[in-house]
């Protein structure tokens, strides 16, 4: 029997070092590694590194990495792919036998959470590539995910590899279906939820990608059907954390941390093994550097220093940065949707007399909402780099009844419209020539000309025949659909943030602005958009919504403003 020490065990070695203080782990991580190292001396597993061994000389032996800037170059595994590659196919069950008399790999399945650019596809892509040469005869070997295009992210680096150490397709090659071992008969291929026929497949070893998008286990349950004839299966899930609630990657980390906590000992949480690179808090982010490794295993090896350094600033800087970055990079579980604004970034003193305005021409937006609803018109004056924002509020009578909802979330209606904030219109709904006369007013009273006005796609016929009387036409681009989305809108909220950050925003300090900036929440995707939501229908966004959406028009129009402005 083998004596296992951190001189003949990557994982015994990893943990040595982690205690030592020269490789520093999140607490999840060690704790897990604390499990496996009693399990060393549990009886009811042996160790037993060869089948981890082979596959690791292949891959350093064989397998040339695909990415820039390390392109053609020999893998060189780092410590913690040693101990995970080996933890994952060394300990066996030691009570359990095959038909044929082989040893039973104790881990099916395994959830490797690592922070983005770390190495996680090019690590079981590689590994993948090792299974599909050494591994057994005749077996099918699936790339999973979502949708077919990223599913293809790891099949396609495996593709790659083989291209390398076959480059004259000799003992493998690829047709449309799949990747073919010519002698042994093993094949890769893809699976999505796209995938027809998900089901009835004999699938040995399987990577699922990106499972922090996925809100149910539609492919995960088909890999796990179709592996239950197997006697060593392996399904290895790859993922950063995500912005999905309640998914599919939020089941398998209650899981996966029942079973490093102790608090799952069922048979099939034996054979599971969680691989967390997680940080221990949010503050350590901001207060600690040295922390970043815990989430980031392979930083200042591939990961650079100066990347992640540059990501935690623009994090400081902006909401939606901080919300990304603190789960792409850090696998931090962030809210569905967070507060925009502190309250320092819009409560401050500023304001103008309209008169100051006189002659401007101006930018305009109108969020109409449902017309039973509060609706928002806006007009940006550009004055010396100071965006001046004049704001007008609709609401029918209907919504000053003493018991509507807006009431308890804070809405003022009745004081604000004394006060000239709102404007009230007769019966249930808004009247939306009531909207458009407004800009109307602003000229003939003022003498502040609209210049382009957008507008949200919904509810908008009343007022672009009203808009149209008045002078302004969709068909000449005096008015303007500014599409209510994150790809649209996400450059410029980014600015209205920073521009109330840095007061160049003068909105006059208006009470329903700043009711509607502190009900403004974030939601924010894998591709870094963030769109401005509500949590709570009673809690009005609609001065939030509009001054993007204004910003949006001042992106596209600067320029042709400044112009006509004299500036």
């Amino acid at each position: 029997m083998s004596m296992w020490s951190p001189d003949n065990s990557y994982l015994l070695e990893y943990k040595a070092r982690i205690e030592t203080g020269e490789i520093l782990v999140g607490a999840e991580l060690f704790a897990e590694l604390e499990n496996l190292a009693e399990d060393f001396h549990n009886d009811e597993y042996f160790y037993d590194t060869k089948d981890a061994r082979l596959r690791m000389d292949f891959m350093e032996n064989c397998i040339r990495l695909t990415k820039s800037p390390f392109y053609g170059q020999p893998m060189k595994l780092m410590l913690w792919q040693k101990a995970f590659i080996e933890t994952l196919y060394s300990f066996k069950m030691a009570r359990e036998k095959t038909d044929k008399g082989q040893t039973v790999d104790r881990f099916k399945r395994s959830l490797l959470l690592i922070a983005r650019k770390n190495c996680k596809s090019e690590t079981t892509s590689a590994l993948g590539n090792a299974e599909f040469i050494t591994g057994n005869e005749g077996a099918d070997i699936v790339c999973s995910s979502n949708d077919d295009a990223q599913a293809s992210i790891v099949y396609d680096t495996i593709d790659t590899m083989r291209s390398l150490y076959d480059p004259k397709d000799l003992d493998t090659k690829k047709n449309i279906r799949f990747i073919l071992n010519k002698s042994t008969n093993t094949k890769i291929f893809k699976l999505s939820d796209r995938t027809k026929n998900k089901e009835g497949r004999n699938i040995d070893w399987a990577i699922l990608d990106e499972a922090h998008e996925m809100k149910q286990n539609i492919i995960a349950k088909s890999i796990e059907q179709s592996q239950s004839l197997k006697d060593n299966p392996k399904f290895i899930i790859i993922t950063t954390e995500g912005f999905v609630i309640d998914g599919y990657l939020d089941q398998e980390l209650k899981r996966a941390r029942a079973i490093i906590s102790g608090e799952a000992d069922d048979v099939a949480s034996i054979r599971y093994l969680p691989w967390l690179y997680t940080q221990d808090s949010e503050q350590e982010v901001f207060q600690n550097p040295a922390s970043w490794v815990k989430s980031n295993p392979t930083l200042g090896i591939v990961k650079k220093w100066s990347y992640l350094e540059e990501q935690v600033e623009l994090a400081k800087q902006s909401k939606a940065d901080r919300i990304f970055v603190l789960s792409k990079d850090f696998n931090l579980k962030q809210n569905g949707a967070q507060s925009w604004l502190n309250l320092e970034d819009y409560d401050y003193p500023a304001t103008y007399d309209i008169e100051e305005l006189r002659g401007s021409f101006c930018l305009g937006h109108v969020d109409l909402a449902e017309t039973t609803d509060l609706t928002c018109a806006k007009a940006l004056v550009l004055k010396d780099n100071v965006k001046y924002i004049l704001t007008q509020y609709f609401i029918p009578t209907s919504k000053l009844e003493p018991e509507n909802d807006d009431r308890k979330a804070g809405a003022k209606y009745k004081e604000w419209a004394d006060a000239g904030y709102i404007t009230i219109t007769d019966g249930n709904e808004t009247d939306l020539a009531a909207v458009a006369y407004w800009f109307l007013k602003l000229q003939k009273e003022h003498g502040i000309k609209l210049y382009k006005c957008g507008y949200d796609q919904r509810f908008a016929k009343e007022w672009l025949t009203a808009m149209e009387e008045f002078g302004w036409s969709k068909q000449y681009g005096d008015v303007e659909m500014i599409l209510q989305n994150a790809q649209t809108l996400n450059n410029a909220l980014h600015l209205v943030e920073a521009d109330l950050k840095s007061r160049l925003i003068n909105y006059n300090e208006n009470p329903v602005d700043k009711w509607c900036f502190s009900n403004a929440c974030l939601k924010v995707d894998d591709r870094r958009q963030a769109l401005c939501i509500k949590t709570e229908n009673a809690k009005k966004i609609d001065g939030a919504v509009t001054l993007i959406s204004l910003y949006e028009m001042l992106r596209r129009y600067r320029n042709d403003l400044k112009k006509i402005s004299g500036g």
